[in-house]
């Protein structure tokens, strides 16, 4: 039996509503006055961004959210989709096809780098990374026209929120007049053979995705559907099945925060994934998942008060799928 075949196995459980409450409150007021980082200016409708900002929500694989702040405030995806589009892409392929085809192996370089896929014979990078994610697109495409396709992708990552998501149309006609270097990479691929429809076709489609408007607790509940195993844990929609589930957490792990996925790792212990919008999903496997927003990122383009808060949560709701469990 592969680990893909394995049954769904819990990892335990969130402490007590109240104290969940609690300590998301705590975080809060500790992240709060955080003011280092800056806001992207990668498109001109990001920079416009209140700083300010700061909302975080955790869901439990029962259904049961905790929120704070401006946990409510809708933004844009941005890359926080990724994982979820590799998941409808795994859906509809199987992930061994995908991975065969996309590739999920860290590239060590930044999220938007041409030399990733200048390196690889094939084009196959990461799935987490913007040439792996755009062929990722292209894949649950299908060949089906611009505007099927797109309705495919916005259904799926709906299903994920529970809600019908929308796309935040002044956020897209900022990226689609300024997204040259997602042009390269899409034609980069294609020249290697590895990407599945058109180039422009391609970037249309990752633009729109990576500008769907959610909340910090939409996030929540995207993450928490992987959480519970491809379920939504308020819908009772199976999303996605285990097989899935399993390889996008994997994927996430390996390169969900770029070329600083080995720091997150080591600091909050869990699959996680952030975008230039300020958003992030962390995710624990039977457990649930945290969402926040926080526009100002660090250098690699990481929220700081997210990274922050997942470090704390994860700590002190006893999160780490790495931490050992104490003896009883």
């Amino acid at each position: 039996m592969t680990p893909a075949d394995a049954a769904f196995v819990s990892t335990g459980a969130l402490p007590q509503p109240a104290e969940v409450t609690r300590l998301v409150d705590d975080a809060y007021r500790r992240f709060e006055p955080v003011r280092e980082g800056a806001v992207s200016d990668v498109y001109p409708a990001l920079g416009v961004a209140d700083p300010d900002r700061f909302g975080i929500a955790v869901m439990g694989v029962t259904g049961a959210i905790h929120v704070a702040g401006d946990s409510g405030v809708p933004f844009s995806i941005m890359s926080v989709a990724k994982p979820f589009v590799f998941a409808l892409a795994c859906s509809a392929l199987g992930p061994d096809e995908v991975r065969a085809r996309v590739g999920v192996n860290a590239t060590g370089l930044p999220f938007n780098a041409l030399s990733a896929v200048e390196r690889s014979p094939d084009g196959r990078t990461n799935p987490m990374v913007n040439p792996g994610a755009i062929a990722t697109t292209a894949l649950v495409a299908g060949g089906a026209p611009v505007p099927e396709a797109w309705e495919r992708i916005l259904a799926g990552l709906s299903a994920f929120a529970g809600r019908r998501l929308a796309l935040d149309d002044d956020l897209y006609l900022s990226a689609i007049a300024s997204n040259h270097r997602n042009r390269s990479l899409a034609q980069f691929l294609y020249a290697r053979g590895a990407l599945a429809i058109y180039p422009d076709e391609a970037v249309e489609l990752y633009t729109r995705q990576s500008c769907v408007a959610v909340t910090a607790e939409d996030l929540a509940a995207m993450g928490a559907t992987l959480a519970d195993g491809g379920v939504h844990p308020r819908t009772g929609e199976r999303v996605v099945d285990l097989a899935t589930c399993r390889a996008t957490l994997t994927t996430m792990l390996v390169a969900g925060m770029y070329e600083t996925s080995g720091d997150w790792l080591y600091d909050v212990g869990l699959p996680g994934k952030s975008g230039i919008g300020g958003g992030m999903v962390t995710v624990s496997p039977g457990k649930g998942a945290l969402g926040t927003f926080s526009p100002p990122l660090d250098a690699a383009g990481n929220s700081v008060r997210g990274t922050r808060t997942a470090a704390y949560l994860s700590r002190t709701l006893g999160l780490d799928i790495l931490a050992s469990a104490p003896a009883r």
